[in-house]
């Protein structure tokens, strides 16, 4: 009797085990073929041609054109900095990275679905009329940007040289909008500046150096070195770098800017992405770790982006193991850390801007959406950054009415000011510190000033 309970009771739960089997078999089937390829494919292709022949005005489209723009909404819609890339914007790209192109000189991105300023690039009209980091711009020649992409509204930002386009922005700090005439202009770039924003890089009394990087371009590495070469040369002994309103740029010159401080073999950066291909180590290679023993000051804020935060996040990291003499002062960072592989299409001419990889500094800390916190915070009001920025541009100061141009001109820039307080400290340290009692690898205590 107890003998048929049990027989009985295995019966019903093997019924039990098939008939819920067969269920998650029929959907699980089903779910895979809502995602199989070939019948998706077959939907697109039903689509295209009902467009092609019932849209109103669809014999005025070709299929170059709808596949085109299938290909910016899907590749679009993935995050705010993967694109598709037609012939034109292909080749804006490159001249992008080499150093020159046409426009008004101003970094963007979508952030909270608004067309938003990364930085301003130096010396340009977007700089000049003093637009700042986190602005966002609300119309373009009186058109809203609302519902814009950002290739959209990058096409109507760039444009020939002597052009004029007109935009407004909002600045969510102050919570108010402003309207701007701009005139765009051939922009170059240059990569690394004196504080004087020229290439001369003397040393002052206190023999700190100071050097300003204001892209990460094809001769950033190259540059920077000759700069770096020149301050030794005069006696450096601590060293500010500035990566202020830098929005980054290579990931290659990234790694041969920290390569420079930090002991061959150091991990620079992983990139971390869907397949294995994607994902990499990039370690210190070569000649390296001439300026190991330096201390320096790496200055940040939020107009900081890309790889900016991966030289700042880099050597914090170092210089928390030890191997550098680095600390990072100033704000939080714009915290844009993905990586974007740039594939060209069987076309020929066109290809894919796509995110395919997330950089995590040498601890594994994330930077995307995240950023880099500084070790010694020192914010900045939107008068100071304003003043800065004026006092860096060519004719900045003799642009404001006199009544302005004192007050701008005596204004201080309490981020470097603190970063030269940071570097003497630790050089009059060093100087009454015993030779068995160097300071190595030791970094003063973290503290939060305005």
């Amino acid at each position: 009797m107890k003998r048929s309970m049990v027989y009985s009771l295995v019966t019903v739960l093997l019924a039990i085990n098939l008939a819920v089997g067969a269920r998650l078999y029929l959907t699980s089937a089903a779910a895979a073929e809502q995602d199989s390829v070939y019948p998706n494919l077959e939907l697109f292709s039903y689509v295209m041609e009902k467009v092609r022949k019932e849209y109103v005005d669809g014999q005025k489209l070709t299929y170059r054109e709808l596949v085109h723009n299938a290909l910016r909404g899907m590749v679009g819609q993935l995050d705010p900095h993967s694109e598709f890339l037609d012939a034109d914007k292909f080749k804006e790209l490159q001249g992008d990275t080499q150093g020159q192109f046409g426009g008004l000189g101003i970094v963007v991105q979508m952030r909270d679905n608004y067309v938003t300023v990364v930085a301003p690039i130096e010396d340009t009209p977007g700089f000049r009329a003093g637009i700042l980091a986190g602005d966002r711009i609300v119309k373009i020649d009186g058109r809203s940007t609302e519902k814009m992409t950002l290739p959209d509204a990058v096409k109507l930002l760039r444009g020939e040289p002597g052009t004029e386009v007109s935009i407004t922005t909002f600045r969510p700090s102050s919570n108010q909008s402003k309207d701007h005439q701009l005139t765009r202009a051939i922009i170059k770039v240059e990569m690394v500046k004196d504080i004087n924003g020229k290439k001369e890089f003397p040393l002052d009394d206190s023999k700190i150096g100071y050097v300003r990087v204001t892209q990460f371009g094809e001769k950033t590495s190259g540059d920077l070195d000759a700069a770096l070469r020149k301050l030794k040369n005069q006696g450096m002994q601590a060293l500010i770098l500035d990566l202020r309103w830098n929005p980054g740029g290579l990931l290659d010159q990234a790694v041969a800017v920290c390569e420079k401080f930090l002991p061959r073999g150091q991990l620079v950066v992983t990139t971390e992405g869907a397949t294995a291909g994607q994902s990499s180590v990039r370690n210190v290679t070569g000649r390296s770790g001439e300026f190991r023993n330096l201390p320096v000051v790496v200055l940040v804020n939020y107009g900081s982006a890309s790889a900016s935060e991966i030289v700042a996040g880099c050597l914090q990291d170092c210089a928390a193991l030890g191997v550098c003499k680095a600390m990072v002062v100033g704000e939080k960072t714009f915290g844009k850390g993905s990586v974007q592989s740039i594939i060209p299409l069987p076309d020929g001419a066109s290809a894919l801007r796509l995110t395919t990889a997330k950089y995590y500094t040498p601890s594994h800390k994330v930077i995307h959406e995240e950023g880099i916190t500084p070790d010694f915070i020192v914010t900045m009001t939107d008068e100071e950054e304003s003043a800065i920025l004026l006092q860096r541009a060519p004719g900045g100061i003799e642009s404001l009415e006199e009544k302005d141009r004192e007050r701008v001109r005596a204004m201080r820039d309490p981020q470097l000011d603190r970063a030269m307080d940071l570097l003497k400290g630790i050089m009059l340290f060093t100087e009454r510190a015993p030779a068995d009692e160097s300071p190595s690898g030791q970094r003063p205590e973290r503290v939060a000033s305005k």
